[in-house]
């Protein structure tokens, strides 16, 4: 039996989560540096970007492997650690290199710092003194795109040219102030042309909808109703654990819809421009609270299905009354399992945790959160698309970066929104993660789950029904999003932008095609005395 005074609480929560998923909803863009599609390529200036691992070794000693990224022009780098030359590194004189340099540079690679002139400046001098590369220490974190000016129209430039963030390159600049031997290698591998864990993460976008969608009926053993769509609470029996009508359903509408984007909006910008540690923390909390409350359902849906008797046994507790035996060992072991996640959230290992939170989360928000028809779902999923494509393609244009991609990135500190599954690029030299918003499954997941109620309801099979056709539906969209990633050189991309026309799109279509459009439209609006009626 579930807890009478917790329910009451559960819609709210379900509101506030549906709020943090939509803030979550983009596709990651990929760390790699894009090409710089805005510049005219001109001879000696076509290069196209790169990451570049800058290993290095003080007095003999490896140290950090730092990220840079390669200019525009120079000399292309190695693709192997094998093919890349072990090179002390010299300061120059002047720091900034932008006259001739009165240091010894003669086959080294060169350190200088940016300002003063153009990078191509920095370049011809490093090359003029016979330096073997160049390196240039940004001032700040972020990796600038080294360009060509608009009068480098015979630029030849024939050694590498590479920036590093500040922070790395001072510490070895401060080596190098203070007598150290610092060698560095320069390289540039590349990416596996097919990313196995973007795979694994498609597989496991898909599959979290068709679980939520098989959920009720094959889990929870709830028989799904003709009528299901009358969704509000029903009286009912005050005995048994299996009373589906003690379900408390939040029934999604138009007008809804509309302002939860507006309010969604609203939030967004406040992170925007309040985004700190603790809005972190709050959020890391939250997601926490909602990743517990979403394991514990599950647990004891398992569990009572495996075991009947387990979720009939009910105990008296002081100020919650009777709750459900099972829920009284499992609800601590969720709550230990949230905290071990946020205690060591930066391991290695730590995408596991978030994974299993997030994906419990999801299902329990999809078991509470219905769409009634495609009326309130054409209203929900285009409000969602036209906020994924402005907050992410045209927010640029207004607050000179991407809203979306900047919030869900996290504060200074490295602390990011955890409303999202990630997976370790195990195959990727460059490391980082593959990641999907909670909203890139949630807000299609709405619809592919009434797709599932309406078959049941109308008793259509596979192939006549609409669940199957939007479940590969959402499939393809989400290899659209990842290929869109792909072809747009790791620029990030508003995966709803792909998986509206992908799921929306084809029960809409599918709908029209049958002549039974009207019917998805309006479906559920039919008045309380015509049940057991066809519309």
């Amino acid at each position: 039996m579930a807890i009478p005074r917790r329910r009451e609480l559960l819609l709210p929560a379900v509101a506030a989560a549906l709020l943090l998923l939509l803030l979550a909803g983009r596709a990651a863009a990929d760390d790699a540096s894009s090409d710089d599609r805005g510049h005219d390529a001109s001879p000696g200036c076509n290069n196209k970007f790169q990451l570049v691992k800058v290993k290095n070794w003080v007095n003999g000693t490896q140290g950090t492997t730092v990220v840079g990224l390669s200019a525009r022009f120079g000399s292309p780098l190695p693709r192997t650690v094998d093919g890349a030359q072990r090179t002390f590194a010299a300061l120059t004189n002047p720091p900034d290199l932008c006259s001739n340099s009165t240091s010894k540079l003669t086959n080294s690679i060169a350190l200088v710092a940016r300002g003063g002139c153009p990078f191509t400046a920095k370049a011809e001098f490093a090359q003029a003194a016979g330096a073997a590369g160049l390196v240039i220490i940004n001032d700040d974190e972020e990796l600038y795109k080294m360009v060509c000016g608009d009068n480098d129209t015979s630029l030849n430039v024939t050694i590498p040219v590479v920036m590093v963030p500040h922070s790395a390159g001072k510490n070895l600049k401060d080596l190098l102030d203070h007598g150290a031997k610092v060698e560095v290698q320069l390289y540039s591998p590349n990416r596996p042309v097919v990313d196995l864990s973007a795979c694994f993460l498609w597989l496991m976008a898909v599959g979290t909808i068709v679980c939520a969608s098989l959920w009720s009926e094959f889990v929870a053993c709830e028989q799904i109703d003709e009528h299901y769509n009358q969704l509000t609470r029903q009286p009912g029996p005050n005995s048994g654990t299996n009373n589906t009508q003690d379900k408390e359903i939040l029934e999604i509408t138009a007008k809804g819809a509309g302002v939860f984007v507006i309010v969604a909006s609203v939030f967004l910008l406040l992170l925007f421009y309040f985004m700190s540690s603790w809005v972190a923390w709050l959020l890391i909390v939250l997601f926490c609270i909602g990743g517990t409350e979403g394991m514990h359902v599950c647990l004891v849906t398992i569990i009572s299905r495996i075991n009947k008797d387990w979720g009939n046994n009910t105990v008296q507790l002081p100020f919650y009354g009777e709750v459900l035996a099972l829920s009284v060992g499992i609800v601590p072991f969720c709550t230990v399992f949230a905290i071990l996640w946020v205690v060591y959230r930066h391991s290695s290992f730590a995408w596991i945790g978030q994974d299993i939170l997030g994906i419990c989360l999801m299902i329990t928000v999809l078991q509470m959160a219905r769409l009634p028809n495609i009326r309130v779902a054409s209203a929900l999923l285009s409000a969602a698309f036209v906020y994924d494509i402005f907050w992410v393609f045209i927010s640029p244009l207004i607050f000179h970066e991407s809203v979306m991609i900047a919030v869900a990135s996290g504060d200074s500190s490295g602390e990011a929104i955890p409303m999202l599954l990630r997976i370790p690029r195990f195959f990727d030299p460059w490391g980082g993660y593959d990641m999907i918003g909670f909203g890139d499954i949630i807000f299609p997941g709405l619809l592919v789950a009434f797709s599932y109620r309406f078959d049941r309801a109308g008793k259509k099979g596979i192939l006549n029904g609409y669940f199957l056709w939007l479940t590969v539906g959402y499939a393809v969209g989400l290899f659209l999003t990842y290929l869109a990633l792909f072809l747009m050189d790791g620029h990030g991309q508003p995966a709803l932008l792909y998986l509206v026309p992908c799921t929306l799109g084809v029960i809409v279509v599918l709908g029209w095609i049958r002549g039974e459009l009207p019917h998805l439209w309006n479906y559920g609006r039919r008045p309380e005395n015509s049940v057991g009626e066809e519309v």
